[in-house]
């Protein structure tokens, strides 16, 4: 099928600015909120009594923003759609006591975040961003935005059989980054980020700390069709999914109400109060019926009618390994979202799951491509299955094709940003 979508590059441009500003899921929450009250869109508080009024309404937890758009109309009744995306990516993050020194060389201790390509981490120029918890209870972001640490490889000549036994790194022993020379003081650190963002160190009583590249996203090839970046997986579909639900709240009228779901902690099992297995989605959908006058009934009503499109990065077919993958199923950059299928329900998409995405593809004009894996190589997962699992409500995986998946710097390309967007608005216009 070919696209109806002329390649739209200010929508790649803008992911790219998305994707530089936010290096952590603090920032990526604090943007997108901007997006919204650009759009209109008002911030609610868990804490405060929620009214019926028609409109755009976000709120945010941590790394996890909801937010969703009721249509004048809207009963009590009226179902969701819904977009699935996360916030988070792995990489390496700050622990508790975090100065440490190894034979002259100031180094900072970190945690290994998900499941991360370690050997991209290495020679990399580093900052360092996050939020802070001060004392009265109140967070600040940081982001240290410039060359700040590097973890560095061992030279060749150390190593002699490097290139042919393969790279072995240690996660505890190798992955230490440096951050300069000379002795240790503990709280030098927490030091040093109180001075960036202006704050006395003693007020700081936590912080949620880790480190990204500071290289910049960048357009890649001969005729710039694809993009290198970090953080694909996935605020790539955050992005777009801001962009979809955007674009449908200024519609006279809709069938569904809108929702974008963004979470937390996907990448290491999203088990927490700001993960997909946690309640939250569930609270603020029932709160939505509820705060439309709605009863249980009208609840579960709503929730039976309810779709969504679990939004996440997949794999393209890897030139240089296409062994790896499925010989029947080989998706490719710039050939449209993929649908992704998984009869062990590593992915929740089923038959009517593929119906709903194929049409609002249909509607689109967009291309799309399925994916699923060799059989000899283990699926990975989504927050598809827990969504469909924990609320009862028809779940389909999708998202688009990259390589380099869980790399410090992923690549996708370069339409298919806009593809996904455009799909998206055509799943929520319903």
């Amino acid at each position: 099928m070919s696209s109806a979508h002329r390649f739209d590059r200010g929508h790649t441009d803008d992911l790219m600015t998305f994707l530089a500003a936010s290096p952590s899921p603090y920032h990526a929450v604090a943007n997108t909120a901007e997006r919204l009250e650009k759009a209109g869109f008002r911030q609610v508080a868990e804490t405060d009594a929620w009214d019926a009024q028609a409109g755009g309404r976000y709120v945010t937890r941590g790394g996890a923003v909801i937010a969703w758009y009721v249509p004048e109309g809207a009963t009590a009744a009226t179902p969701f759609r819904v977009i699935g995306a996360h916030t988070d990516s792995p990489n390496l993050r700050i622990k508790p006591l975090p100065d440490t020194s190894s034979h002259g060389w100031r180094q900072v201790a970190v945690e290994l975040y998900g499941g991360t390509l370690l050997n991209t981490w290495l020679d990399r120029d580093l900052g360092l961003s996050g939020r802070i918890t001060l004392r009265d209870g109140s967070h600040r972001l940081v982001n240290v935005d410039r060359p700040l640490m590097r973890v560095p490889q061992l030279a060749i000549h150390l190593d002699r059989g490097v290139n042919q036994d393969g790279l072995k790194l240690d996660k505890q022993r190798h992955m230490t980054p440096i951050w300069g020379l000379g002795e240790v003081g503990q709280g030098d650190l927490i030091r040093f980020v109180a001075e960036e963002t202006g704050v006395a160190a003693d007020e700081i009583g936590g912080w949620d700390l880790m480190l990204h590249s500071v290289e910049a996203p960048a357009y890649l090839g001969r005729d710039h069709e694809l993009v290198a970046g970090p953080r694909m997986d996935n605020l790539l579909s955050v992005h777009a999914g801001i962009a979809a639900l955007v674009a449908v709240s200024s519609s006279a009228s809709l069938p569904y109400i809108p929702v974008l779901a963004a979470f937390d902690h996907e990448e290491n099992g999203s088990q927490s109060d700001t993960g997909a297995e946690g309640p939250l989605l569930g609270n603020v959908l029932e709160r939505s019926v509820f705060a439309r006058g709605g009863t249980f009934e009208d609840r579960a009503r709503a929730f039976a009618g309810t779709v969504c499109l679990s939004s996440d990065t997949g794999h393209a077919v890897h030139p240089n390994y296409a062994e790896r993958h499925d010989p029947g199923h080989h998706p490719m950059p710039n050939g449209g979202p993929i649908l992704k299928v998984n009869v062990n329900q590593r992915y929740a998409t089923d038959g009517a799951g593929r119906a709903v995405f194929a049409a609002a593809c249909e509607r689109a004009g967009v291309p799309w491509q399925h994916f699923v894996s060799n059989n000899a190589v283990a699926c990975g997962t989504t927050i598809g299955p827990i969504t469909a699992a924990r609320h009862g409500i028809s779940t389909v995986d999708i998202g688009v094709a990259i390589l380099s998946m869980h790399s410090a710097r992923e690549l996708c390309g370069a339409e298919d940003p806009h593809l996904l967007a455009a799909a998206l608005t055509a799943f929520l216009e319903g």
